[in-house]
Order: structure tokens, then C-alpha cells, then sequence
């Protein structure tokens, strides 16, 4: 043996470098392996759930709160009452005719959002069992965003048809 290299110990066997050694990985009985340790990182399919949940949310919040659509189209019901009403009309006639068809109007329209909201949080949730085979992961604040746009969506598709039933805050007796 003549001259000693760097990666031989002195019995001239030789030695792993520190890259090479870097790549060397030692499993321990009872320990995952390396690879399975890795996880895929989450794709598109990941983002578009997100985006999907919060815009479900802000659907149900949009329900809740009333949106620029509800009220144009609740004040251009008013607008066709006072030209449908003559101005001879009876007080309940003209309640109605003129605040009436908006109340409905404006609870229509926040029934409409609520009910996106209500299926767009559901399919969230349901997409993953639909999804690819072995991937049915969802991050956490996903689902959690998901199930309270499907709340908010519950909640304001029932505000919705109790107002638009007149059960809640219906129009003023007139006789």
C-alpha cells in the first residue's frame, strides 16, 4: 500500500467523504423510511379548495350583512310600486306595492347568496372523496373555513325565507 488518500483510515480501508456520508441515511428498525417522510406538497387542487372556502364565506357574510345587488334591485321594487300604485290607493295598498315587493326583493336576493354559499361550502367539504385515489388530505383551516361558510349559508337562507314569509319583521298591520 503506498501512499494513503484522504478518504482511507489507517488500516486503508476506505472512508466516506461528508457528502457522501450526507447522503448515506441510517434506518433504525422501527423508524419510517426517509422517503416516506416526505410529503407530497399540496398542488393546485389544494388552492382552489381554499379559495373556494373563503369565497363561501364571505358568500354567507355577503347573505347576512345584504349586498349592492339586493339593494338596487330592492329600491327599483320600490320604484315600480310607487308607479304601480295610484295615488288614490289604500294605505295597506300602498304599503305593500311600495315596501313590500322590496322587503321580498331584498330577502330574496340574500336567499340566493346564502344558498351558494351553503353549496359551495358543501362541495368543499365533499371534494376530497371525489378527489384523487390515496389523497384525500385537507388542510385544516380548509374544512374550518368550509363549515362556517355552510353555517353562515344555513343561517342566512333561514333569515332569508323568514323574512321573505313575513314571519320575521313583516310589514306593519294597516287596518
Amino acid at each position: 500500500m503506498g501512499t494513503k488518500t484522504e478518504d482511507e483510515t489507517e488500516t486503508g480501508t476506505p472512508t466516506a467523504t461528508t457528502a457522501e456520508a450526507d447522503e448515506q441515511v441510517t434506518e433504525q428498525p422501527g423508524e419510517p423510511a426517509a422517503e416516506d417522510l416526505v410529503e407530497p406538497a399540496e398542488g393546485p387542487a389544494g388552492v382552489g379548495q381554499g379559495a373556494a372556502a373563503v369565497v363561501s364565506a364571505a358568500l354567507g357574510v355577503v347573505s347576512l350583512t345584504g349586498s349592492w345587488l339586493g339593494t338596487v334591485a330592492a329600491a327599483r321594487e320600490t320604484l315600480v310600486g310607487q308607479l304601480r300604485t295610484a295615488a288614490d290607493a289604500g294605505v295597506a295598498t300602498q304599503v305593500k306595492e311600495i315596501y313590500g315587493d322590496a322587503w321580498h326583493t331584498s330577502a330574496l336576493w340574500g336567499g340566493l347568496f346564502a344558498l351558494t354559499a351553503l353549496i359551495v361550502g358543501a362541495v368543499v367539504l365533499v371534494r376530497p372523496a371525489f378527489g384523487t385515489p390515496g389523497r384525500t388530505a385537507q388542510a385544516p383551516w380548509i374544512k374550518s373555513v368550509a363549515w362556517a361558510g355552510v353555517a353562515l349559508g344555513v343561517v342566512g337562507l333561514l333569515l332569508a325565507v323568514l323574512k321573505y314569509t313575513d314571519v320575521l319583521l313583516g310589514l306593519p298591520a294597516t287596518g
